[in-house]
């Protein structure tokens, strides 16, 4: 086992579904800016840009030490949003070369009223020079995918149409809150909402450059996991093996890391006693760490910050969510 210290405080994991597999967290660090993060991806060696659901800025952190954002993308206008609540609900995102797409929870709001400005899939392109970072909208943002989703036979049996018309966290409702690439250069759309027959449902998308030129999408057939009742929180790919961060599809945690390698393999359990006091929801991996060394974010929206949610924090300057580094996985 190889363990990598770099914070100050050290916590085992077992993993026991791998033979024994000997597992360590690091690096707890902080940042400030937002406080649901909710997506994100590794756009350097050493930098990542996230995501919050409450906003439709894209921010860019060091993932070498926390604190606030280093530049701040805000793609409002570009995501012709409209009427009162501005949200696209970003959930996941998902890089394919120097592309990355963005995906919204394409739900109701928590009280079951719609909002189609969570219907939104989106991409930036990245450019890194001389470290300077800089996001550009690719394309137009897909606002159709719920009724491609709906109309696709081979989709009948999850019922998504009943499904759209139930707040995000209740049974059996319509709730997307991950998104990964693939080998193939497709996306998997991982559903919070719903868990048909127990399962976590994932839908591969085959044509994700299509539709940000505003063709219909086409989809692969569907994968269900058994992630027991869990449903997808966020998924990480590298190297044909996929990382899942599981959770309950209603209020709670719940959460449960796993280690997927794709289509009908059994994803494998990564146990982390302390997971519970986080709330999971973005994965990133960079490449020359791959599967060794990957940095999760949780969405602390919710975590009491001197008594008040973080996301309800007058001052947006000081809304914060943690960080925290999982080390030694092999692959």
């Amino acid at each position: 086992m190889r363990i990598f210290l770099f914070g100050t405080l050290l916590l085992s994991l077992v993993v026991p579904a791998c033979g024994g597999e000997q597992l360590t967290i690091a690096r707890l660090m902080q940042y400030s800016g937002m406080a649901d993060a909710s997506a994100a991806v590794a756009v350097s060696s050493n930098l990542f840009v996230a995501a919050s659901d409450e906003d439709n800025v894209l921010r860019l952190y060091s993932s070498e030490h926390g604190g606030a954002p280093l530049n701040e993308f805000d793609f409002n206008d570009f995501l012709e949003l409209k009427g009162k609540s501005l949200e696209a609900d970003l959930e996941g995102a998902a890089r394919i070369g120097d592309r990355t797409f963005w995906i919204g929870s394409h739900g109701r709001n928590r009280n079951g009223k719609e909002r189609l400005n969570r219907h939104r899939l989106f991409a930036t392109d990245i450019r890194v020079i001389a470290g300077d970072v800089t996001l550009t909208a690719a394309g137009k943002p897909y606002k159709n995918l719920v009724e491609d989703l709906v109309r696709e036979p081979k989709f009948q049996q999850f019922h998504l149409q009943e499904a759209t018309g139930h707040a995000p966290k209740e049974k059996d409702a319509l709730n997307i809150e991950g998104l990964a690439a693939t080998a193939e250069g497709h996306l998997l759309i991982g559903f919070r909402n719903p868990i048909p027959k127990g399962k976590a449902l994932i839908i591969p998308l085959l044509n994700p450059n299509d539709v940000i030129d505003a063709k219909p999408a086409r989809f692969g057939a569907a994968i269900q996991l058994d992630l027991k009742s869990r449903g997808i929180r966020d998924m990480a790919f590298y190297n044909g093996q996929y990382v899942i961060s599981a959770g309950a599809s209603g209020s709670g945690g719940n959460f449960q890391l796993y280690r997927w390698a794709g289509e009908s393999a059994v994803p494998q359990p990564l146990t982390v006693e302390h997971l519970q006091g986080y709330s999971p929801e973005a994965i990133i991996i960079y490449p020359q760490f791959g599967l060794e060394r990957i940095q999760i974010l949780s969405d602390d929206g919710t975590r009491l910050e001197d008594g008040v949610p973080g996301k309800e924090v007058p001052d947006q300057a000081k809304r914060r969510f943690r960080s925290f580094w999982v080390e030694a996985l092999k692959q």
